[in-house]
């Protein structure tokens, strides 16, 4: 039987539940201190202290042990909402925003998400694997143990079934645990630029019934944009994917009020991603309806927007809030969660107790996996992080560090700093 005792730690933080926590419920975090964890067959067996563990299990003499060294831990973080398998680099296209360009000036010319299309058509399934390992192994270093992956960079049926194929060979390669999303209504492709029904069409009727049949995604997104696809084609969609199984989520009032929430709230979506637009009327709809808003910092501070989701204003209407990288290679070029984490504070104004529960409980309820990880509590998946900080509160206190000390997945210790805990 595989045992873990993580010991010496200074605390343990952690949401609680396997629900959501909503409104003043997202603050609540229990904080721990002096506490050990026992992992026994990937699990969580115990969170305690030394003298309780002692006494319901002895003292464990011949078990592995993580010194936690004075250090914090937390659950590890999942990140609901990324691009992972893609092709190519747009450093070209960043370089001419930071001269004043516009995504939407960008994309007009043909760059933007068609110019990753074009690199990731290109790409073999292969290919396409190979290239997430590293971004994959810089997120495993950073501290996230579950991430959700969207397609979207192929928009035809093969190439859709190619990048999905890709985040499955990927998520068996390494550690990180991957839940693939299918996200071909991400753009209109260039050979049908003129025929969007058309497009819709292939989507809802080829797309969607393929991929559900081969069981390679558990979701379906849409881009809900004005430019790309409206409410009412987006819910024709989402429909489409839930008719074959696969769980709505999507895009929703990133650059403008396109009515994504209220369409995120009446399809019954597990989240709406994005929201820096949303309308009042979305944020009622979204409470209403206990759809899981999941904020993207990371996107506006890349695209230098300075426009940011009204994260306050939905902790005060009842929306739960998630966090995520958005990791792209054109809106948010990053794998990190402690980045997201530091921004949320400091431009969404989130707590860090706020803002640790969007990035672990409320992101794996996101994922529909809140029953599975997402806490430190017995009974679940033994995913945990520990911080090289004194408690959590300087998971953003100290910023611009990685403050991963260490990484524990399924109870096993898979990535240890190269510096000497201290």
């Amino acid at each position: 039987m595989a045992t873990l005792l993580i010991e010496n730690l200074a605390e343990v933080a952690t949401p609680q539940g396997t629900t959501v926590r909503a409104g003043a419920e997202q603050g609540r975090v229990a904080r721990l201190h002096g506490a050990e964890v026992l992992c026994r067959d990937g699990r969580i067996a115990f969170v305690g202290s030394s003298e309780e563990r002692h006494r319901r299990f002895g003292e464990l003499p011949d078990v592995a042990r993580l010194d936690g060294a004075g250090g914090t831990l937390v659950p590890g973080f999942v990140d609901p909402h990324t691009h992972l398998p893609w092709a190519g680099s747009r450093e070209e296209e960043f370089a001419a925003r930071l001269r004043g360009a516009t995504y939407q000036e960008i994309a007009a010319q043909g760059g933007g998400i068609l110019s990753t299309v074009g690199a990731t058509r290109t790409a073999s399934e292969e290919e396409l694997a190979t290239a997430m390992l590293p971004r994959l192994r810089r997120m495993l270093t950073c501290g996230t143990t579950t991430a959700e992956a969207k397609s979207g960079y192929g928009l035809s049926l093969a190439d859709e079934l190619k990048q999905l194929r890709a985040i499955q060979r990927a998520s068996a390669a390494q550690p990180v645990t991957l839940v693939p999303t299918l996200l071909a209504a991400h753009e209109v492709p260039p050979e049908l630029r003129h025929d969007r029904e058309r497009f819709l069409a292939l989507v809802c009727e080829e797309i969607v019934p393929a991929v559900a049949a081969a069981g390679l995604a558990r979701f379906c997104d849409v881009f809900c944009e004005q430019g790309v696809f409206t409410a009412e084609e987006s819910r024709q969609v989402l429909l489409a994917g839930r008719a074959h199984g696969l769980a709505p989520r999507l895009h929703a009032d990133e650059f403008v009020d396109s009515g994504g929430a209220e369409l995120a709230a009446e399809v019954g979506a597990l989240s709406a991603d994005h929201l820096m637009a949303v309308s009042e009327a979305g944020i009622e709809a979204l409470a209403a309806a206990g759809v899981i808003a999941t904020l993207l910092p990371g996107t506006s501070f890349f695209l230098m927007k300075h426009i940011y989701a009204p994260a306050r204003r939905l902790v005060a209407a009842g929306v739960p809030v998630a966090l995520a990288t958005d990791c792209n290679p054109g809106s948010s070029n990053t794998e990190s969660m402690p980045t997201i984490l530091t921004l949320a504070v400091f431009e969404l104004r989130l707590t860090v107790e706020e803002a640790l529960t969007a990035a672990t409980l409320n992101a794996a309820c996101s994922l529909g996996l809140g029953a599975e990880i997402g806490s430190i509590e017995e009974g679940k998946r033994a995913d945990l992080v520990l911080l090289d900080a004194p408690n959590l509160l300087h998971l953003a206190y100290h910023f611009g560090v990685n403050p991963v000390a260490a990484v524990v997945k399924e109870g096993r210790v898979v990535l240890r700093a190269a510096a000497p805990l201290v």
